[in-house]
């Protein structure tokens, strides 16, 4: 996070969080509470999200609250704060609706629990920062549940756009630790690869997309701008997209598909590239500048400034939360990850190959509990590509054409880590709703199922949305590893996933499941694939697909 010295993040406090914050230094709890109908609004906005009323008066709360789940993360975040430490999310009890993630000071971290009675007290940081954190404050106080569960929509009516377009093409540029080559470089290989694979020329192609576009910053998590790689191949573009917005690392396929639909392009290249590894590399030895700490926006603002940095840390108290409520267990998360390690070592160009025993996973290193180094994805560099192309051409291919039955698209809920209803669930419940509203087929009909596995609790949550499992029951379905093994009742993960395979945000797990529709996974082909389903996303963001040969 660049030169950090002894201090959080800073909140980039903005009219609507000011008064927030004023509080803070004040030594209380304030957020804005509907006139209307007495709603406490938080993150606060100028206008109530119940009623839509815009008479909202800034109240001060009762400053206790109880730990609705917790993670105590392994890692020190700056110099001026120990590992290990307790982030909360604390339920208020004057609002059992609102939640504020922090951190959660005063006692050992083995004796954190879910349903700890807390109080706020308020650190001065200096003149204009005063961070609300909490500490223990006595008897306990029941947690309130919201049942999230799955969404059910009813059944999608009148045309498809899926119908109008077709993988065509599928590309992949060398993939590794620390390459040392450019984003560009990777991303010109592959969208050669796609481009050629699908019997086009560069020429032919009229229109691009990305995720997440540019203005990510020096992270190498972005990849080159759309703009960059079109001049790169001489693109004469009639569509092109990119951006962050949507649903998930998706969402730019999904665009291509409704660009194809509805005739604004006819051969659409899609990529997604990340250099991850090298620039993590080049940033320990010194050859590339941190990026600087500049005031967190946006939902970082709720995050950040309490030492919530990292996707691990937003994600663990899901898994925190899963434990306490349906008793999963460490084990089960584990069966997943020996088995993305076991499917890696059949695939080409894996990360990972070595093998990992149970044992190996128990004794590996805590990140943010009940997350180890075996629950996490592993950084990568490389580029993913395909070209989606009108359907009418399938005929014509080199290879058979990958067809889109039905996108998933929905959110289902509030689009926040820690203010979601349900902390057994994310935003996959409404992705995965939204896709079995477009289509007759069902959870029994699907022969493979690549779940996005950034951390293996994502995978055990993306089986119980999707509908492979009923709620709760994730541990138990994958507990031991046989029903998810490749030749298990439903392989997941067949090349190896984002675990063991390397990270592309899911794109990997799209170009695995192309592969293994078209028969072309060398080594791990799964016998008589005809549909697969990819996922990406967690938290808020979450995108799903159902392809068919």
């Amino acid at each position: 996070m660049g030169d950090v010295d002894a201090g959080p993040v800073r909140p980039a406090i903005t009219p609507d969080s000011a008064d927030f914050w004023a509080g803070c230094r004040d030594g209380v709890i304030r957020l804005p509470v509907c006139d209307e109908c007495g709603w406490t609004v938080h993150p606060p906005r100028p206008v109530c999200p119940q009623c839509h009323a815009r008479s909202l008066t800034p109240t001060v709360l009762d400053p206790h609250g109880v730990v609705e789940s917790f993670t105590v993360s392994h890692t020190s975040m700056r110099p001026g704060l120990a590992a290990p430490y307790v982030l909360a999310i604390v339920q208020l009890v004057a609002a059992p609706t609102v939640r504020l993630t922090t951190r959660l000071i005063g006692i050992d971290p083995d004796e954190v629990e879910i349903g700890l009675s807390v109080r706020f007290v308020f650190e001065q940081i200096d003149d204009d920062l005063t961070l609300p954190l909490v500490e223990p404050s006595g008897a306990a106080h029941d947690v309130h549940h919201a049942e999230a569960g799955r969404l059910t929509l009813s059944r999608h009516v009148g045309a498809k756009v899926e119908t109008d377009a077709i993988i065509a093409g599928i590309g992949q540029s060398a993939i590794g630790r620390n390459l040392g080559r450019s984003e560009l470089d990777l991303s010109i290989e592959s969208a050669l690869q796609a481009i050629g694979d699908a019997g086009l020329r560069p020429a032919d192609i009229d229109g691009i997309a990305a995720y997440p576009g540019a203005g990510v910053g020096p992270t190498g998590y972005a990849g080159p701008s759309t703009d960059e790689v079109a001049d790169a191949l001489g693109l004469n573009l009639t569509w092109h997209r990119a951006g962050a917005e949507g649903a998930g690392q998706l969402q730019p396929l999904f665009d291509a598909v409704l660009a194809v639909s509805s005739g604004l392009a006819r051969h659409v290249l899609v990529y997604r590239t990340s250099i991850e590894s090298t620039v993590a590399a080049q940033w320990r030895a010194g050859t590339l500048a941190l990026p600087p700490v500049v005031p967190a926006a946006g939902f970082l603002q709720w995050l950040l400034p309490f030492d919530s940095m990292t996707a691990a840390h937003w994600l663990a108290p899901y898994a925190t939360a899963h434990q306490h409520r349906f008793g999963t267990s460490r084990e089960q998360l584990g069966a997943i990850a020996i088995n993305a390690r076991a499917n890696a070592a059949r695939t080409a160009g894996a990360a990972f190959t070595d093998p990992i025993t149970m044992d190996d996973y128990l004794a590996s290193r805590l990140i943010s509990s009940p997350l180890c180094l075996f629950d996490c994805d592993v950084p990568v560099d490389g580029s993913i590509a395909v070209v989606v192309s009108r359907s009418e051409i399938a005929a014509d291919l080199p290879h058979g054409p990958v067809r889109f039955e039905a996108l998933g698209t929905g959110l289902g809920f509030r689009p926040s880590w820690d203010q979601w209803p349900d902390l057994t669930t994310m935003g996959a419940v409404g992705a995965a709703a939204t896709m079995w509203a477009r289509t007759d087929l069902r959870a029994a009909d699907i022969d493979i199922a690549e779940v996005y596995d950034g951390f293996t609790f994502l995978a055990l949550s993306w089986l119980e949305a999707l509908g492979f499992c009923e709620h709760g029951e994730g541990g138990l379905f994958v507990e031991g590893g046989r029903r998810i093994a490749i030749d298990g009742d439903l392989p997941i993960s067949t090349g190896g996933g984002q675990l063991s395979f390397g990270r592309l945000h899911g794109w990997g797990l799209l170009l695995e499941a192309c592969r293994q529709l078209r028969g072309e996974a060398d080594g791990h082909q799964v016998d008589g694939v005809e549909t697969a389903v990819v996922s990406t996303g967690g938290g808020p963001i979450a995108g799903c697909v159902l392809l068919t040969r």
